[in-house]
């Protein structure tokens, strides 16, 4: 008696991955904070990777689950700082360029290849919301 097998091949082409929506992934991250879930339960019925689900739900305890919403770039606006009208003091002169390159450069690594350089006459507050809009990415 001869036995033939058959194999059956589906090519999927370049792209194998689902991507799933920002409403989808808070959804399912949702699902796996419910009573009696759990991560592996959710993941087999809808069918993702445990590893990913837990990957979200690390993401979205950081804030950084990121929805469709939040745009990679951020509008900056420029305006001029008006001087005061009446002053008594004199006003300290910024030094030139080649004096403030001596002055010093602080570089601030946020990691994935993120790298923010200042020198030390920047504004704190300015620079704490930059780099806050950096973390959310």
């Amino acid at each position: 008696m001869k036995v033939t097998w058959r194999m059956r091949v589906n090519v999927l082409g370049a792209e194998r991955r689902r991507r799933c929506s920002y409403d989808e992934k808070v959804r399912l991250v949702e699902e796996t904070l419910q009573a009696g879930e759990t991560v592996c339960g959710v993941a087999r019925r809808h069918g993702v990777a445990h590893s990913l689900l837990f990957t979200w739900r690390r993401q979205a305890r950081q804030g950084r689950l990121g929805g469709d919403s939040v745009p990679a770039l951020v509008p900056v606006e420029i305006t001029p700082v008006a001087a005061p009208i009446s002053s008594d003091t004199p006003q300290p002169v910024s030094p030139p360029p080649a004096q403030r390159a001596r002055a010093g450069i602080i570089e601030i690594e946020l990691g994935g290849g993120c790298r923010v350089r200042v020198d030390r006459d920047v504004d704190g507050e300015a620079l704490q919301r930059v780099l806050e809009l950096l973390r959310r990415r």
